[in-house]
């Protein structure tokens, strides 16, 4: 087995990409041990000294290292923990354990609108960095957005926010006021 690595836009971030599927489909996001309950393979890399963050998506795993870490010691850590993990074929989220979405209120047509826009032509950008951008809720012309893996505390994530994502949106939907991040509650 041989997983590529990529930097990310997120110095503290780095994406590995396993050359297999990951993930079904969506993504999963562990921001402690304690919340990677569902996930033997999010829990085997917190066992990682050094790793903060955990995501999951389709095709790759992205691991953010805590500040007083460096990625030449880390890096083969999470290597040798993703090849051995995957190769063997072990589970990689339970699928029972794991909470999936709940199906909410019908969404209105703004709504509905900006949802497609963000699916479209933000998540696949957001994804090729390592990360993902989830729809929180729209609310007195105010779009709020969780910011996922690579993304969540990127540097740059506040530009892509307010240059790319807001701009885009008051374009396409006029009742677009303002686009806010949803942040992490740690």
């Amino acid at each position: 087995m041989f997983i590529q690595t990529e930097e990310t836009p997120n110095p503290a971030t780095m994406k590995f990409l396993p050359g297999q599927e990951v993930l079904k489909s969506g993504t999963a996001e562990f921001t402690s041990v304690e919340e990677a309950d569902a996930s033997p393979l999010a829990q085997r890399l917190f066992g990682l000294q050094g790793v903060a963050r955990v995501f999951f998506g389709t095709d790759f795993v992205s691991v953010s290292k805590s500040d007083d870490t460096d990625w030449s010691v880390l890096t083969p850590m999470v290597l040798g923990a993703l090849m051995e993990h995957l190769s063997t074929g072990q589970l990689i989220i339970n699928e029972e354990q794991s909470s999936g979405e709940v199906a909410g209120e019908e969404d209105d047509e703004i709504t509905a609108q900006i949802k497609e826009l963000i699916e479209e032509r933000v998540r696949p950008s957001v994804m090729m960095d390592g990360g993902d951008i989830v729809f929180e809720r729209f609310e007195d012309g105010v779009v709020f957005l969780k910011m996922q893996g690579a993304c969540s505390g990127c540097p740059s994530s506040t530009a892509t926010l307010k240059d790319g994502i807001e701009n885009m949106l008051k374009h396409f939907i006029p009742e677009v006021e303002e686009v806010r991040p949803v942040e992490d509650a740690y």
